[in-house]
């Protein structure tokens, strides 16, 4: 079985894709890497492809157009299974997540964890470079999502994570229904709800220098209605 892989979904990542794949493999960790390219116009794909040569543990999945983070990481969770990596992350390529954090969670999932999370909250507010209102919008969406959900995970929007196998296979990836950060939300929830060990790692999130951020109103207004759905499913037995 291959030991880890992490999944990094790009679109318009030009300006950090090279420098975050090499940061995963400078680890020396046993770590390969897939990209899933939403079809970037900024020469995303082509630069992986490029990479791939000095790589050989490097994989790209290229898509048709920009289908959203949900179904980027689907895609790569189950190209991952389908290969049966034993770990698998999840992580931007933007640098707001610290590659050698990727340890850690992974010391977690060893320690017994079925997820770990790489965490902004469980210790404080660790963020970098954000605005206030950029992170009060994040800290209190987490107290929204317990409160609607009984979770009691501090960054349930989280996009750091490591996966057991096991547990991918256990959550059922074709049943995940949300396409932007609500899928970081349902992900964490679904596994809350097979009575999952979640495990919450504190880290260091520093807000992107290069490239730009993705969030939009949409995608916002689908966490906050998202997470109602999620739970009237669960009361009616329809998760």
């Amino acid at each position: 079985m291959n030991h880890g892989i992490v999944v990094i979904p790009t679109y318009n990542e030009i300006e950090n894709i090279e420098a975050i794949i090499t940061a995963v493999f400078n680890l020396n960790y046993n770590l390969h890497v897939l990209v899933i390219d939403d079809n970037s116009p900024d020469g995303t794909a082509n630069k992986v492809i490029e990479l791939k040569q000095k790589h050989e543990n490097l994989f790209l999945e290229q898509r048709s157009g920009k289908l959203g983070l949900g179904t980027a990481y689907v895609t790569g969770f189950k190209w991952a299974l389908a290969r049966n990596y034993e770990f698998i992350y999840e992580m931007d390529a933007d640098f707001s997540h610290n590659p050698t954090d990727l340890i850690r969670l992974h010391q977690a999932c060893l320690s017994g964890a079925d997820l770990s999370i790489g965490s902004r909250y469980v210790t404080g507010v660790n963020v970098v470079n954000w605005p206030l209102s950029r992170v009060l919008l994040s800290y209190f969406a987490s107290v929204y999502v317990n409160i609607i959900t009984g979770m009691k995970i501090r960054d349930t929007t989280a996009g750091f994570v490591c996966y057991k196998a096991k547990t991918l296979q256990q959550i059922n990836l074709n049943k995940i229904q949300f396409v932007g950060y609500a899928f970081q939300i349902e992900m964490k929830y679904r596994a809350f709800c097979q009575n999952l060990t979640i495990k919450e790692v504190p880290i260091i999130f520093t807000d992107r220098t290069k490239g730009e951020s993705k969030m939009s109103n949409s995608i916002i207004k689908e966490a906050i209605f998202g997470v109602i759905v999620l739970r009237i499913k669960k009361l009616f037995n329809r998760l």
